[in-house]
């Protein structure tokens, strides 16, 4: 995945673990690494609210992917490029973090699965919609050079 190094790995492999059946879902794990949004409402106003102090070491780890992603051509670094501009800096590292909190989970729960940008699957939608017409893609065979 774009943005993971080896010793970014192997930091969030340390301080999470390997064994993600101790959250059940990945609001779980962004709830406990304080990468979650939080609503504090009272009597119908919305106060401010921080997520809290979590671990450092993973906030810092998360951090770095963050900046790497927010340079990159991928989805993840697409949205925190668009949440950057909107709710600004600090608020998309924070929910870039926890994207990325959503795919370590479940890249580790499932051992079989593999990250996939959605680009392709996205633009097969879009012609669909556009065209109205069912769209499948093969592989393009080159011709062999003579």
């Amino acid at each position: 995945m774009t943005g993971f190094g080896a010793t970014c790995a192997q930091e969030l492999i340390a301080e999470l673990g390997v064994d993600m059946t101790v959250f059940p879902t990945a609001a779980h794990l962004a709830s406990w690494a304080r990468f979650a949004p939080r609503a504090n409402r009272s009597a119908g106003k919305t106060k401010p609210a921080t997520t809290g102090e979590g671990n450092p070491w993973l906030a810092s780890t998360l951090g770095e992917i963050t900046a790497v992603l927010a340079r990159s051509d991928t989805c993840l670094g697409e949205r925190h490029r668009r949440l950057s501009r909107r709710r600004g800096k600090l608020r998309a590292i924070v929910a870039t973090g926890n994207s990325i909190l959503t795919v370590v989970r479940h890249l580790l729960t499932d051992p079989t699965a593999r990250y996939h940008q959605r680009l392709q699957h996205n633009l097969i939608h879009q012609l669909e919609r556009v065209t109205g017409q069912q769209v499948t893609l093969s592989a393009r065979v080159e011709p062999a050079a003579t």
